[in-house]
């Protein structure tokens, strides 16, 4: 007979737990059986002593198995990635559609804002009738004949995940490489996945602000998932600036649709994209090596195909035919846009992710409790980033604000948020750290 408190005893000692130990927990875990104390104890206890490979991955499984899994039967690989998430990140919505137009199938499960970082749903949420709710039909419809598709997270797969996350949540366990190794994949492998690539941030806008934390995670993913089935690679990406130059909901809208028409670089949000993409392509065997791969990309993407299936998996579920043509139609527009203006002449030094992260919250484009609504159009767009040199008085930003109060605020928290020196610093241009394979 298996007893919790003799599991919570085991693990504060730093003992193994088996297999069926560990089966065991979810199970009761999801059930409801197990206190709210209970489960905080184990968390506890594992935060501190650690888990073994051989745990992490059954404790990974038991979480994906503990609901429903997809299952797929498609002509080609079934593939997704996963963000740690970061500020101006619209990476999923720019990978997605240029995989399903390189013949891979992307059954895209995401979730909204955490903290400082977008959520990539608030930002489909900007899109007029986008459902990212649909039944279980209309989402297999539309990977099945469009190859890809953005929804939210159903209740149905990996529930374990969702009451232990937000027991974790309350309780100080939530910087466990462990845990977040097991929450991250124990939704993405009851996608039913072939193949993943992981995005791990790293810098002052990340959830990990050390390289040596991103880097242990990165492996860990990589490691269980592959271990559990699924091929998978990672990045260590950099997020101490916005990775593109807009940061809001219409605003991220607005610039992938920009890449997909030809009429915008965003370089480092579109190399993110491109390294990302070229791992997948080579994991799911698409490409045979990673020039094949860009190759493909820059190919679909130049010729029309990736916004072909962008429009298509927009009104497919439920928003307008027209959004790649006429976007500033169907994206609401701020009320009021105001000019944020270097103080002084140098270089831009030193850029507070995070805290521009909290300016869009402060400006309404966020979230600071779970039943706040999001007013979409809000955000900021940067003409400048790390290493860039300005003249005093010279526009730096441009604030989409609902109020002039509003604009006010998000002008003194900006102005606090980016440091100009008299001397350009060294930095490293290129937002791929380090790869995990």
């Amino acid at each position: 007979m298996i007893l919790i408190q003799d599991l919570i005893t085991r693990k504060r000692t730093g003992k193994e737990l088996t297999d069926d130990e560990l089966n065991w927990f979810v199970r009761q875990l999801t059930n409801g059986v197990l206190s709210e104390g209970q489960v905080a104890a184990l968390a506890m206890a594992i935060c501190i002593k650690g888990m073994t490979l051989r745990e992490r991955v059954a404790l990974t499984l038991s979480m994906k198995d503990s609901g429903k899994t997809l299952t797929w039967d498609l002509p080609g690989p079934v593939v997704d990635k996963h963000s740690t998430g970061g500020v101006g990140d619209a990476v999923s919505l720019l990978l997605a559609p240029i995989l399903a137009a390189c013949g891979a199938y992307v059954p895209m499960i995401s979730g909204r804002g955490l903290g400082h970082t977008g959520g990539t749903l608030d930002k489909f949420e900007s899109i007029p009738g986008y459902n990212t709710s649909p039944d279980e039909y209309l989402f297999a419809k539309v990977v099945a004949e469009i190859g890809c598709a953005i929804i939210g997270q159903t209740s149905e797969l990996a529930p374990a995940d969702r009451r232990f996350y937000s027991i974790r949540d309350v309780t100080g366990t939530v910087e466990s490489i462990d845990l977040i190794t097991a929450s991250i994949l124990s939704k993405k492998l009851a996608a039913g996945l072939e193949a993943l690539v992981l995005d791990v941030k790293c810098g002052n806008g990340a959830f990990m602000a050390e390289f040596s934390e991103a880097s242990n995670l990165a492996r860990s993913l990589v490691t269980v998932s592959n271990k559990s089935g699924c091929k998978a690679s990672a990045i260590v990406t950099d997020m101490n600036q916005p990775l593109s130059n807009s940061v809001g909901n219409s605003l991220e809208i607005q610039a992938v649709i920009n890449i997909l028409r030809g009429e915008d670089i965003d370089g480092r949000m579109l190399n993110v994209t491109y390294a990302l993409g070229e791992n997948i392509l080579c994991n799911c065997g698409l490409s045979s090596n990673k020039i094949e791969a860009r190759s493909l990309m820059e190919t679909v993407l130049s010729s029309g195909e990736a916004a072909e299936k962008f429009s298509k998996m927009v009104s497919g579920l439920g928003g307008p035919k027209d959004l790649i043509e006429k976007s500033e139609k169907h994206l609401r527009q701020s009320i009021m846009i105001g000019d944020i203006c270097a103080e002084e002449t140098g270089y831009i030094n030193h850029m507070n992710t995070k805290k521009l992260g909290n300016t869009l919250i402060a400006l309404g484009g966020g979230r600071r409790r779970l039943e706040d609504k999001i007013d979409h159009s809000v955000g900021m767009k940067f003409s400048v980033e790390l290493g860039s040199s300005v003249e005093k008085g010279m526009p730096i930003a441009k604030v989409y604000a609902p109020s002039e109060a509003l604009f006010n605020v998000a002008h003194e928290q900006i102005t606090q948020s980016i440091r100009i020196g008299p001397k350009s610093e060294l930095y490293e241009p290129d937002p791929i750290i380090e790869y995990f394979e």
